[in-house]
């Protein structure tokens, strides 16, 4: 009787050590479940784990005008160029897929401040009035504006585009860095008429025609655009150099951040250096 009222009770403890154990083991089970129900309904913001928020999850989208080689143009139905191969090497650095929307290049700065593109890449001079719409990472790239004119122009130098009572028509890109300097210099100080195109071809054409007496234009397409259109030249005399950089929303500080990084890493390690020399060379 002693021996089975011994194993009764031992049964018994038994069972209240099961019991205890289940007690201790419940609070936790339910804390995990309550844990990785809350991890199920947390939203996620784009980017994820990155820190950092894109316009379309999993992507880097560069908002560009591939109307500017040799930074951007179109090849093969895509857009291809430095500006493209640059934001490529930002993307992989992040752990995303690059996304090129092709725009008006006045429309970039509107789609980064909207929200509908994380990076803006086209040759894009860093102004103080720039400034005040977007945020520029540190500059990747040197130019160069130049002036495009028939090769029996009168015109010679900047000093001749300058002069007092020439009043020369010259053609830009609309919004581009040559619009900005020779609004200022031209025809806000009284000295000739800026008609202002959509893309850099079109002045191109406008000069070609007679319509303009000279386009003033980045020194990489300018040589392209000579280089296929007959009776043109670039005047030897600058009349600007400039600093190019990427652009992107004033509000985004995580990704601007880490697009930054990213980019001076790839200066650092000569990755930029050598996608501009594949494409501008020494000559």
């Amino acid at each position: 009787m002693m021996y089975v009222s011994a194993i009764r009770m031992a049964g018994h403890r038994k069972g209240k050590v099961i019991k205890m154990k289940k007690l201790i083991l419940l609070p936790l089970v339910l804390a995990v479940v309550l844990s990785v129900a809350a991890c199920g309904t947390e939203p996620q913001e784009s980017g994820g784990q990155r820190g950092f928020k894109t316009a379309v999850e999993g992507k880097l989208t560069m908002a560009t005008n591939a109307a500017f080689p040799p930074y951007e143009y179109i090849e093969g139905g895509k857009v291809a160029g430095i500006d493209a191969e640059i934001a490529a090497a930002i993307a992989e650095k992040l752990g995303l897929e690059l996304q090129i929307d092709d725009m008006e290049f006045d429309s970039i700065t509107e789609a980064l401040k909207g929200g509908k593109a994380d990076i803006g890449l086209a040759g894009m001079t860093v102004t103080p009035d720039r400034q005040e719409e977007v945020n520029f990472t540190v500059s990747y790239a040197t130019g160069v504006q130049v002036i495009i004119v028939k090769e029996d122009s009168a015109i010679k130098s900047l000093e001749d585009l300058k002069a007092q009572g020439a009043n020369h028509v010259v053609g830009v890109q609309r919004n581009t860095t040559g619009d900005l300097y020779t609004t200022k210099d031209i025809e806000n100080a009284g000295l000739g008429k800026i008609d202002r195109y959509s893309k850099g071809a079109d002045a191109i054409q406008a000069l070609k025609t007679g319509k303009v007496d000279c386009v003033v234009i980045d020194n990489e397409p300018a040589k392209a655009f000579v280089s296929e259109v007959e009776g043109l030249k670039i005047l030897e005399t600058e009349y600007i150099i400039e600093e190019y950089a990427a652009a992107m929303n004033k509000e985004n500080i995580e990704l601007y951040e880490a697009v930054n990084t990213a980019l001076q890493e790839l200066i650092q390690d000569g990755t930029v250096q050598t996608i501009i020399d594949r494409y501008i060379t020494a000559n």
